[in-house]
């Protein structure tokens, strides 16, 4: 799959009078119940910024409200890949299909669902975690995918909540001043990539872009998509901070998710640009509740072609 790394990003623009009347949330119930993560399975090697974990709940919903179990699962912004290791974890679908751009996060997909899960678990579990040796492997420049993997952890849970993108630093306190300790768990990690590498055979990994992944799977007939990707519509920065590759044209994005023959679920900004792209391409809309990692609560939006199962 080709990578396209320059897209361009829609301006935001009004919305109609006769789009505000249209009754969105009239059928569906207000959805401000905030999921307690604790309660839902960690699968994830990743703490990533703009995971869903949270939304695991809604997700099950979803596909137990498909009139078929799909054979095939896209995740296209995989990212953490929470919904699509839950698919996975849970047979929801028979085959799972992640890809990502980012080569850091690409690189750790690749090692795990490849043949150095256990090389990664290892690594993880004998590294002296302190300042001065994380400063000196990260100086390192990585010679092959398996190191690439293990750098891209290490910045991961010291970093800043989790951040990857250029200009992020190291966690100053953390928990209780833990610093750079607060988020290294390093059985429960290796703990992770070991149950991920015993389901592997059914996840599909491609490092490439996530719209041109939406365009080659929308002609399956039983397949879904799950897509969140950054979000950076209407001129939103927080995606320009938290993502390398931030960059997408989100009206392209909603004009291949209509194409899509399967039932597609979208999660995005809770923004009027948004909103007026959903009505513009078919989709429904719905406010649901969530915490970001600053623990403050956020309401994003739940899209698709039908809600009627959200309850």
């Amino acid at each position: 799959m080709k990578i396209a790394r320059h897209l361009t990003m829609r301006k935001s623009m009004p919305r109609s009078e006769n789009q505000l009347q249209l009754p969105i949330f009239s059928d569906y119930p207000s959805t401000q119940a905030i999921v307690n993560v604790a309660s839902v399975p960690q699968r994830s090697p990743f703490r990533y910024p703009g995971g869903k974990t949270w939304l695991v709940p809604i997700i099950r919903q979803w596909f137990s409200s498909l009139s078929f179990k799909p054979e095939l699962f896209l995740e296209p912004f995989a990212g953490g890949a929470i919904v699509g290791l839950t698919a996975a974890f849970e047979n929801l679908a028979d085959k799972i299909v992640l890809v990502e751009l980012d080569d850091q996060i690409a690189a750790v997909w690749r090692a795990i669902l490849g043949k150095d899960a256990e090389w990664l678990a290892q690594r993880i579990l004998s590294f002296d975690l302190t300042i001065e040796n994380v400063q000196k492997e990260l100086n390192n420049k990585p010679a092959t995918i398996n190191e690439k993997a293990f750098q891209t952890i290490l910045k991961n849970r010291t970093f800043h909540g989790g951040i990857l993108a250029p200009g992020s630093g190291f966690i100053k306190y953390g928990e209780n001043g833990n610093g750079i300790r607060s988020r290294w768990y390093p059985e429960t990690l290796a703990n992770r990539i070991r149950k991920i590498e015993k389901i592997k055979d059914r996840i599909t990994f491609i490092e490439g872009n996530g719209l041109e992944a939406i365009q080659t799977y929308s002609s399956f007939n039983k397949s879904a998509m799950f897509i969140d990707p950054p979000y950076t519509a209407a001129g939103k920065k927080a995606g320009t901070r938290l993502y390398s590759y931030y960059q997408l044209d989100h009206d392209k994005l909603f004009r291949l998710a209509a194409k899509a023959k399967g039932p597609v679920l979208l999660t995005y900004d809770n923004d009027p640009e948004i909103e007026n792209l959903a009505i513009r391409h078919g989709f429904k809309f719905h406010p649901i509740a969530m915490k970001n990692t600053h623990h403050a609560k956020m309401m994003e939006l739940l899209i698709s072609r039908d809600l009627c199962w959200l309850v």
